[in-house]
């Protein structure tokens, strides 16, 4: 999907839930900017052209292509995707000198694009933490505001083999960032969404993408107050590790999965009122209900 499709279905979104438009109007600089700098072709890495088979061979390794495979992105070619998501962490309240401080280390070249690619399952360097003192749920959600369009285009060629279940690890088989949202399709089976880089991959639904427990006592549903048909909340009570899931055949017209998740954040206040986290950060920290 492109991203002026994402766009127009945040405008969908909050037509459906006009009560969240001014808790959500942080994020829409962000989706503008993503529009912007698709249109603005010579900043796009070249896509990644490997073969089925190439992908295959790392995925049946347990390696995101990514790690053997790394884009090339350029500072300047970020920066202005940087911009309105440092503005939008400011807005949400993150701490203003270390936002300051990664503006800063960013301009000297301290820290680049790279810095924010995932690692084992986590987003951003440890080092950036240690540089600006931004907390890991900033960094995060850096690494989706600067990432998304630049990643999304140099995956799209490598994102049609994941057919079938060459891949079963909580991760992005493409960038390799934890999952942000899953989906139950018409065929009833999960599909977990990264939105580091807009790939999507079947998963158990009988396991927890955070740790793999499978044990049913672990399984928790949560549902919101308003009990929206076809949302939920997927949770472990091994890890404490959630997703938010949607089941698509209940929820037919609902739009793309960074949408929804975005679009949802009464969910998230739930999962954190039960002590729950989640493995991609969101922009809005649950603390308080909206």
């Amino acid at each position: 999907m492109t991203d002026a499709g994402l766009l127009t279905d945040w405008e969908a979104l909050l037509e459906r839930r006009p009560a969240f438009r001014d808790v959500l109007a942080p994020y829409e600089s962000i989706l503008r900017a993503w529009v912007l700098w698709e249109a603005a072709s010579g900043a796009r890495p070249a896509p990644l052209q490997w073969t089925a088979e190439e992908c295959r061979e790392r995925w049946r390794r347990g390696i995101p292509l990514a790690a053997e495979a790394p884009p090339l992105l350029e500072a300047t070619a970020i920066e202005p995707l940087a911009e309105p998501t440092l503005e939008a962490l400011a807005v949400a309240g993150a701490d203003p000198a270390a936002l300051q401080r990664f503006a800063e280390a960013w301009d000297r070249g301290d820290v680049g694009p790279d810095a924010l690619f995932p690692e084992r399952g986590r987003l951003g360097a440890p080092s950036v933490l240690e540089r600006t003192g931004l907390g890991p749920e900033a960094i995060g959600f850096l690494a989706v505001g600067c990432l998304r369009p630049p990643l999304e285009g140099y995956f799209a060629l490598c994102r049609p083999h994941l057919g079938g279940r060459g891949w079963d690890l909580g991760i992005c088989p493409c960038c390799g960032a934890p999952p942000a949202f899953a989906d139950l399709l018409e065929d009833g089976q999960r599909q977990l969404a990264c939105h580091l880089c807009g790939a999507g991959w079947t998963f158990s639904r009988l396991r927890c993408p955070h740790c793999g427990s499978q044990r049913p006592e672990d399984a928790v549903r949560l549902l919101a107050e308003d009990r929206e048909e076809g949302y939920a909340i997927s949770a472990c009570r091994a890890c404490r590790g959630y997703v938010k899931e949607l089941d698509r055949r209940l929820r037919w017209n609902a739009g793309p999965a960074l949408v929804e998740d975005w679009g949802s954040p009464h969910l998230d206040w739930v999962a954190h009122r039960e002590g729950y986290w989640r493995g991609l950060p969101l922009l809005l920290r649950p603390g308080a209900s909206p």
